[in-house]
Parts: C-alpha cells; structure tokens; sequence
C-alpha cells in the first residue's frame, strides 16, 4: 500500500511541477509521475539529511515539488527537441 501512495504523491507533485514550468513538453503519464518520484526521494533525502523538514508535513510536499521542478527543468535541457526539425 506504501508504494501505491508514492507513486499517487509522486504523480501529484510531477503535475504540478509540469504546471510550474514554463514550456511545453508532450510527455506522457509514466514520465511525469518518474519526475515526480524521484524529486521526491531526491528532496526528501537531502531535505532530511541537512536537517530542513522533518518525514512529513507540508514543507516537505513543497520540497517534493521543488525537487520535481528541478529534475524537469533538467529533462527538458537534456531532451529539448529542435523546432526548426
């Protein structure tokens, strides 16, 4: 059940940092909740680690985001697909 709730979250959060970044990008359901999992397991990891939030609360949902923001704005430097193509 705990990683039917991550995934869920990490969805989430992945929506709503493709929402926060500016562009588009066509990328698809699996993409957006992997961005969103993984900027949370990189926030929390680093966010707990540095002593900045505690296992849960709404500070560490916003670090979830602001990690998946992180990690999109990456994809979308690595993976940016030529307009003029």
């Amino acid at each position: 059940m705990h990683w039917l709730w991550v995934i869920i979250v990490g969805l989430v959060v992945g929506v709503i940092a493709k929402a926060l970044t500016p562009g588009k990008e066509a990328m698809g359901f699996i993409i957006t909740a992997i961005l969103g999992i993984a900027g949370s397991f990189i926030s929390t990891y680093i966010g707990e680690k540095l002593g900045w939030w505690g296992e849960t609360g709404f500070v560490h949902f916003l670090g979830s985001i602001g990690g998946a923001v992180v990690l999109l704005v990456i994809y979308h430097a690595l993976f940016r697909r030529n307009a003029t193509a």
